[in-house]
């Protein structure tokens, strides 16, 4: 039924956007006007009620573009098995409990948000979520396991979704403007796999 209503929703607005578009170069330039000054109400028009609603869109695809372009991707600074050789015996003693204790803090007056996952007594899991571009609805993920007595980032997960902001709401209930929303760039969720296979490999036996 919801499906309906947004259907319905966007049809009536390319009717009523085709209309006003029609009425401008028909009705709305003075008469005797060029064809050259009727396309230019038409277009005039066209905006006033294409603008509102789009804005945004082709300006978020831009940007999506350039930041997946520029900084998404999975990269491991060290391999588990490099951390294995270089902590002997260590990777054995580490337990990670089912439910592990997390912490969130909210920074840059609600536009970035870090949640912490204490994964045992040697590792943490970082998930950093930010605004990337101000008026635009896109969010910068970041996925940190982290070596806690050296502080040492063993690997790391870049990813860009657009539709949303964490300002307004990380989660559910989304946004209304759904034609802007895309998940991930390019291999993201490909890449957020990998992430996660590596995270699991550093949690340790479960208690």
């Amino acid at each position: 039924m919801f499906g309906l209503m947004v259907f319905g929703a966007i049809g009536l607005y390319l009717l009523v956007l085709i209309g006003a578009t029609y009425w401008g170069y028909h009705h709305a330039a003075p008469k005797g006007s060029s064809r050259k000054t009727r396309w230019l109400w038409a277009g005039s028009i066209f905006l006033l009620v294409y603008l509102p609603v789009f804005w945004d869109w082709i300006p978020t695809i831009v940007m999506h573009q350039y930041y997946c372009a520029t900084d998404a991707g999975f990269w491991v600074y060290k391999s588990v098995d490099q951390w294995k050789k270089e902590n002997p015996g260590v990777m054995d003693t580490l337990v990670h409990k089912y439910l592990s204790p997390s912490r969130s803090d909210v920074f840059e007056n609600g536009h970035g948000r870090k949640d912490t996952y204490f994964l045992n007594k040697r590792f943490n899991w970082i998930v950093i979520q930010q605004d990337a571009f101000p008026l635009l609805a896109i969010i910068r993920t970041e996925w940190d396991v982290i070596d806690v007595k050296t502080n040492e980032v063993l690997a790391r997960y870049v990813d860009f979704g657009t539709g949303n902001t964490v300002k307004r709401t990380i989660g559910p209930p989304g946004p209304l403007k759904f034609w802007n929303v895309t998940l991930h760039c390019r291999n993201g969720a490909r890449n957020k796999g990998l992430l996660w296979a590596f995270e699991q490999n550093v949690r340790g036996k479960r208690r």
